[in-house]
């Protein structure tokens, strides 16, 4: 019952996520507004990998970044970047609806060797870290397609550039 619940929220975020990927350009690879922020190409290609997440959340009970051998995801063209994100999403989700709610429930830990960053349900990890860390990078995005006049899609409402729902 509660992956079910979940489900919902997921497909809508994910198809929002896709439609702003979209409009990714291809031609601004390493625009970043400013020197600390990510390039696009990084934060498409993040957004892109955050649906795997939800495998190494409900399939493991921790995840310890220093036994992982972690190569971020760097889009080269639209296409790859959206069949890379198609593909992560179309296999969380298969993870997501097949979790019990006993798996859900189960408590996970991210850490560094020794030093544990967080420990909490599952369920909270897909709702906090997944979702949530997501719908963030999707709204630094938005604001990187803004600065490049690039039309910004609807995510919860109309949009400047979309105003109708």
């Amino acid at each position: 019952m509660i992956a079910q619940s979940i489900l919902p929220e997921f497909d809508r975020e994910f198809a929002v996520l896709r439609t702003t990927l979209e409009r990714v350009p291809e031609d601004k690879p390493e625009y970043k507004p400013h020197e600390k922020s990510m390039a696009m190409n990084q934060l498409a290609g993040h957004l892109a990998e955050i649906a795997t997440w939800m495998g190494a959340t409900l399939q493991a009970d921790e995840l310890d970044f220093a036994t992982m051998d972690y190569k971020p995801f760097l889009m080269t063209s639209r296409k790859e970047l959206l069949e890379f994100f198609d593909k992560n999403v179309k296999e969380a989700r298969e993870v997501l609806a097949s979790t019990s709610d006993e798996t859900m429930m189960g408590m996970w830990t991210m850490r560094t060797g020794d030093t544990v960053h967080m420990t909490m349900p599952k369920v909270a990890v897909v709702r906090g870290f997944i979702m949530n860390h997501m719908i963030h990078h999707r709204a630094q995005l938005g604001m990187y397609l803004r600065l490049n006049d690039v039309p910004v899609p609807s995510m919860y409402g109309p949009s400047a550039d979309e105003p109708g729902m």
